[in-house]
């Protein structure tokens, strides 16, 4: 009955939402209308998703020439971009990566770094998960990290089996959770986004396979309530760090790749948006976020008595001893650097340090070496040119047969194709709204709202995102919001990036649900938590990232992008004069 009305759903949807967009086609029968048609309707489409994201996306190919909005090669220049070949290589390096168990290397270190208290071990674990998703999809860093996690919290169950009991927990009490099968069932019925799990970061990895059931087995009821807090404490770590490293970096998430290649497209002129400024503004904001969501998850799973974080010498308990023993063993497991991950690790630290030094803005980049192509070059370029090294350095140094780091079969099953359409139906919609006028209608339209405080415009602006990034995919979200927000900014006189920076931020702040997001949904899929745990932790994670956001775009990053002042690459109203906010 269930499957019939579900169904029924989404049949109406698709037949429905056209239908009743038609009076703006019957009854107005302008440009504007027809290019607010097809945006309303992908909007529909993609917050449903009733039908795949990446087909939705391939409305304006189809529907802007037939209007008379766009022709159908002018639409189709927009559906590849720098975006793209971006996109290519950073897919190589982090097919490399995971194909050579770098990612495994780097999340154990870190994790020995910090020690074995619950505390210190989650804070381990979210920092190597969070420095992980800064390169490679969100997703793929949960299931690197996750299967880890997992050994130690086993053996930190074990440990304790039969032992004394457990302090409750004074700051939540919540019932144990049920089996790791029943909890796949849910998320595979409930969930909203059935293939959002390759849609939602920049980069899709092969993901690590499902949890056995020994070793998916939730605790038993006879086990201490601390030890099923410590449980869920880390497991929701993991999938709230995955998304606040991954907005450190331009590549680190769909949504900053999407306002990066936003900005180049209808403001060409504008050359203040690149990897290093990028890192240098969002970078503390993920510091912030990620101590702080860490102390948000303690105080919350494992206790508010903090000092015991600072606790040195003493006996160890036999919790410890055990996580102490899994990560060693994990990590003596891997051996010696073998010569493809330090290839691979060489790759990635001359890949970011050429582009922080390609044009970092206040000295003469390497870029300027070239001073007859300026602007030619982009990050672009640089990824691009070092993933094809994955294609031509052999993998080993005697072998009858010659075998690359990578193959094309490594790569086409990492490469999110359908992140790639997504994207370009992006591009394609934000460039009907301009040549259509309904960008410039709907700035005429917003313009009232330059009476209000530019800081309260912003903080409604990202709390609308926030809430509706968790009901859809973050990429479609961001992709509805821009061809939006950018007029809005034009409209009331503020610089675009005051108010495009944080929205697009804000779009990765999934934090409510388990179908929010994928990293949401694996970690829900083993069984520790469940939804009321994520509801509780993520309203407090998702004020901590609106606050940190706000806090950012009104101190470091004023002089960092001029946001103080309306710039020249932006264009003026009819009727408006250039004016600081």
């Amino acid at each position: 009955m269930i499957k019939r009305l579900w169904y029924y759903r989404r049949v109406s949807l698709i037949a429905l939402t056209p239908l009743l967009l038609l009076p703006l086609l019957l009854v107005i029968r302008t440009k504007e209308a027809e290019c607010a048609f097809v945006l309303l309707l992908m909007a529909t489409l993609w917050v449903t998703e009733v039908i795949p994201l990446s087909m939705t996306a391939m409305l304006p190919a189809a529907l802007f020439p037939m209007f008379g909005i766009m022709k159908s090669s002018d639409v189709a220049k927009e559906y590849f971009k720098d975006f793209h070949l971006l996109l290519v290589g950073v897919t190589c390096l982090a097919t490399s990566i995971e194909k050579w168990g770098l990612h495994r290397r780097i999340a154990l270190r870190l994790v020995t770094m910090v020690g074995v208290n619950p505390a210190w071990l989650m804070l381990g674990f979210m920092s190597g998960c969070a420095f992980l998703s800064m390169w490679v999809q969100n997703t793929s860093a949960v299931t690197m990290v996750m299967p880890i996690v997992e050994a130690v919290l086993q053996q930190i169950l074990k440990a304790n089996e039969g032992g004394g009991v457990g302090e409750d927990n004074p700051n939540l009490q919540l019932d144990e959770s049920d089996g790791c099968a029943e909890k796949m069932d849910e998320v595979l019925s409930d969930q909203r986004h059935p293939d959002v799990l390759e849609e939602t970061f920049t980069v899709q990895i092969q993901t690590a396979p499902p949890p056995t059931p020994a070793a998916a087995q939730p605790p038993a009821p006879s086990r201490p309530k601390r030890d099923l807090m410590i449980c869920k404490a880390m497991c929701i770590s993991v999938a709230y760090s995955s998304n606040i490293g991954g907005i450190s970096t331009l590549p680190g998430t769909s949504p900053n790749l999407i306002f990066s290649e936003y900005i180049n497209q209808i403001y060409p002129n504008c050359s203040c948006v690149n990897f290093g400024n990028w890192l240098l503004m969002c970078l503390p904001i993920s510091v912030i976020m990620l101590l702080l969501t860490w102390m948000w998850l303690c105080w919350l799973f494992i206790g508010s008595d903090f000092r015991l974080l600072w606790r040195c010498g003493g006996e160890k308990t036999e919790r410890d001893k055990a996580a102490r023993r899994v990560i060693e063993e994990e990590y003596r497991a891997l051996g010696p650097m073998s010569p493809q991950e330090i290839f691979t690790g060489t790759v990635f630290l001359l890949m970011v340090s050429l582009w922080l030094t390609r044009s970092p803005g206040f000295i003469p980049g390497w870029a300027s070496l070239f001073p007859q192509h300026s602007g030619f070059i982009t990050d672009a370029t640089v990824a691009l040119l070092l993933g094809l090294l994955f294609f031509i350095v052999p993998a080993y140094r005697s072998s009858e047969k010659y075998e690359t780091m990578i193959s094309w079969a490594d790569f086409q099953a990492s490469m999110p194709w359908k992140v790639a359409l997504l994207v370009g139906g992006g591009f394609a919609l934000a460039e009907g709204t301009e040549v259509s006028g309904l960008s410039l209608w709907v700035a005429e339209l917003l313009t009232p709202l330059g009476d209000l405080p530019v800081l309260a415009t912003i903080t409604v602006a990202c709390v609308i995102v926030t809430t509706v990034t968790e009901v859809a995919s973050n990429a479609a979200t961001i992709t509805i919001f821009l061809p939006i927000l950018s007029p809005l900014a034009e409209a009331i006189q503020v610089n675009p990036l005051y108010v495009l920076i944080p929205t697009t931020l804000c779009t990765s702040f999934s934090f409510l649900l388990p179908v929010s997001n994928p990293p949401n949904a694996v970690v829900f899929a083993y069984g520790h938590i469940d939804t009321l745990d994520m509801v509780k932790a993520g309203l407090g994670v998702n004020v901590i990232g609106v606050l940190a956001t706000l806090l950012a775009v009104s101190t470091w990053g004023v002089p960092l992008f001029s946001l103080d002042t309306y710039p020249d690459w932006a264009p003026v109203l009819p009727g408006f004069n250039s004016t600081a906010p």
